[in-house]
């Protein structure tokens, strides 16, 4: 394992991060500091609570992980995308260091990114809302792994672009819908019994639900089944990783 060349992509990947910080770092919590003020205010004071919990710190951990999906997924796309639109990428290939390696500098830069801006939304949501998460542990270990696995599906989107609306196709179509019919501001439960069970094939209801656990020990599904998905997500990711890999697709010329 090549650590100096591991590090010096995650490092140059961060200062890509310090370059444009208002729009990496400063635009995302305004944004969620805007859904507060906007869902808490006008939908806060005609839902007061949701199983017990303060509509406004209910709508947290949906928040938390809208921003790791989306954080994510933009941020590893964007770092493998532009080296290959610029030609730099075959700078990083002529170099004695592996695929495996060239994944672990991007996909841990965005992941860090990732996690790093979920902490400031949590610590922007104290200010609003009272807040008291009953299982740490597992809500870190939720968002890591939420966190690695959209920075595969992120490299992946960015191996597979051809331009740059390409890179905002699956987050701006995909991503951002299913987030928003996920539960990140109801709960499921809220539903007629049939959406509720059409909203179960929505798999970042699982994530959410999972995230909402760690939170407050109330959720629509599961931990169990959270957990699950999650890690068959990561899986998947993996094997299709390793697959590209085997076949150079996005590297070779």
């Amino acid at each position: 394992m090549n650590v100096y060349a591991v590090l010096a992509i995650f490092k140059f990947e961060m200062s890509r991060m310090k370059r444009t910080i208002g729009q990496s770092v400063a635009s995302p919590v305004i944004s969620t500091v805007l859904y507060f003020v906007v869902f808490g205010s006008a939908i806060g004071s005609r839902i007061t609570e949701v199983d017990g919990i303060s509509y406004g710190a209910f709508i947290v951990p949906g928040l938390v992980m809208m921003s790791v999906l989306n954080q994510s997924i933009a941020n590893a796309s964007f770092g493998i995308y532009f080296p290959r639109f610029t030609g730099t990428i075959y700078e990083v290939l002529s170099a004695p260091i592996s695929y495996i390696e060239i994944l672990l500098g991007y996909v841990g830069a965005a992941t860090f990114k990732a996690l790093f801006l979920a902490t400031l939304i949590i610590i922007t949501a104290h200010f609003f809302v009272p807040m008291d998460i009953q299982h740490p542990y597992i809500m870190v270990l939720f968002l890591i792994l939420t966190a690695i696995t959209f920075s595969l599906f992120g490299f992946l989107i960015g191996i597979w672009a051809d331009g740059f609306e390409q890179l905002q196709v699956i987050p701006l179509l995909i991503i951002t819908p299913l987030a928003f019919l996920g539960g990140s501001f109801y709960s499921i439960k809220m539903l007629p019994p049939l959406w509720q069970k059409v909203s179960m094939l929505n798999p970042v209801v699982y994530l959410i639900s999972g995230l909402r656990w760690s939170f407050y020990g109330k959720s629509d599904v599961s931990l169990e089944v959270s957990l699950w998905v999650i890690f068959t997500f990561l899986v998947v990711g993996i094997l299709i990783i390793k697959y590209v890999f085997k076949k150079g697709y996005g590297f070779k010329q």
